[in-house]
């Protein structure tokens, strides 16, 4: 950095350390990383173009966000509902929603199933509400007529069309 000119952020900059539940326990761990002027303590999780990421390459603190925020976009479409048409909620649903789970969706390829159907349940929720159906109702037939696919198979034509 100091070749090219450039200045650290440090608020802006993120240390992690990664590693396995158990290898961690088993060493000293450092309490920051000296870069240049700049100490740098390490984090628990670090952010990158919206990208959650711990320290352990857990998903969990990056579907926990993705969830959260969708919620509450559906929460607040909710609360407006009854004076939507179908196709305006869909067309907010998509908007508010459905963007946030397709966002980075190619980084969660061959990520656990438990993670999947968190997002999952949120897509369906969506489309409950589009159509004002009781969550009891069977999903499937909600989904092809918005014609959205399911999470794993979006997943997977986002990689086919990368």
């Amino acid at each position: 950095m100091s070749q090219h000119k450039l200045k650290l952020n440090d608020s802006k900059t993120e240390c992690l350390l990664i590693h396995t539940d158990r290898s961690f326990l088993t060493i000293a761990q450092p309490v920051s990383v000296r870069v240049g002027d700049s100490d740098i303590p390490f984090s628990g999780s670090a952010r990158n173009l919206g990208f959650i990421i711990s320290d352990n390459m857990s998903l969990n603190l990056h579907i926990t966000h993705i969830c959260r925020s969708a919620y509450t976009a559906l929460r607040q479409i909710s609360s407006i509902r009854h004076y939507l048409s179908i196709s305006a909620t869909k067309k907010l649903v998509c908007s508010l929603v459905l963007s946030r789970l397709d966002y980075a969706n190619s980084l969660l390829a061959g990520c656990p199933k438990r993670y999947l159907d968190r997002l999952q349940k949120m897509q369906n929720s969506a489309a409950r509400l589009v159509f004002r159906t009781k969550k009891r109702d069977h999903i499937t037939p909600l989904l092809q007529s918005l014609h959205w696919l399911p999470i794993e198979a979006r997943i997977q034509y986002k990689l086919s069309l990368l």
